[in-house]
């Protein structure tokens, strides 16, 4: 009966050792996912204006676009409103003369 207990007893202390090892594995596999995951947290932080570059580089070529298609419509506009300007200058030269020689009427 003794050999039994012993033997037990033995087994105990194995399967507690056993467990004290995978405990230790498991919280050293921990700490070097953390510290893995910790590392490219980092080398992502730092490669982030890299990554964003191409982005940016077409965001502003389109905002570029934009301008020069509102700076092309602005002066089209504008030669539109002088050139229209230009075909009614008379009648508002006649309209003004009027209204100066003819104040009432």
């Amino acid at each position: 009966m003794k050999e039994v207990i012993d033997r037990l007893l033995d087994a105990e202390a194995q399967a507690e050792a056993i467990v004290d090892e995978a405990n230790r594995r498991k919280e050293v596999l921990i700490k070097e996912a953390q510290e893995k995951a910790d590392l490219m947290e980092q080398q992502f932080e730092a490669n982030r204006d890299h990554l964003r570059a191409p982005y940016l580089k077409e965001a502003e070529a389109r905002a570029n676009d934009a301008v020069a298609e509102l700076n092309r419509k602005y002066l089209e506009r504008q030669r539109a409103l002088r050139d229209l300007a230009a075909q009614h200058e008379p009648e508002a030269v006649d309209a003004a003369v009027a209204l100066i020689l003819d104040p009432l009427h």
